[in-house]
C-alpha cells in the first residue's frame, strides 16, 4: 500500500492518530485553539500541546475521543490532512 493510502487509513481507524504535525494542522485549519480541543476531550490544554508536539500520546479513552475529533476535522479539511501541508503553528 502506498504511503498516502496508509495516512488515509490511519485517519479512519478508530483509535489511530495521524502524525503530530497533522494533528496540529487539522486543528488550525478548523480554527480551533488547543484549549477548545482540550475542553471538548476533557483534558488540560497542555495535554493537547504535548500530543501535537509528539511528546506524549493520549490514553485509550482520550485517544478514542481525540481520534474521533481528528477524523471529523479531516473530513471537513482534507487538505490539512496531507503530509507536507503548510504548518500554520
Amino acid at each position: 500500500m502506498s504511503d498516502p493510502l496508509r495516512r488515509i487509513d490511519a485517519l479512519v481507524e478508530e483509535d489511530t492518530l495521524p502524525a503530530p504535525r497533522i494533528r496540529q494542522q487539522l486543528r488550525v485549519a478548523a480554527g480551533l485553539t488547543q484549549a477548545e480541543v482540550a475542553d471538548a476531550i476533557g483534558v488540560q490544554r497542555v495535554a493537547v500541546a504535548r500530543w501535537e508536539a509528539g511528546l506524549t500520546q493520549p490514553h485509550r479513552g482520550n485517544r478514542l475521543k481525540y481520534a474521533h475529533l481528528l477524523r471529523k476535522l479531516a473530513a471537513k479539511h482534507p487538505d490539512a490532512a496531507i503530509e507536507g501541508a503548510p504548518n500554520e503553528g
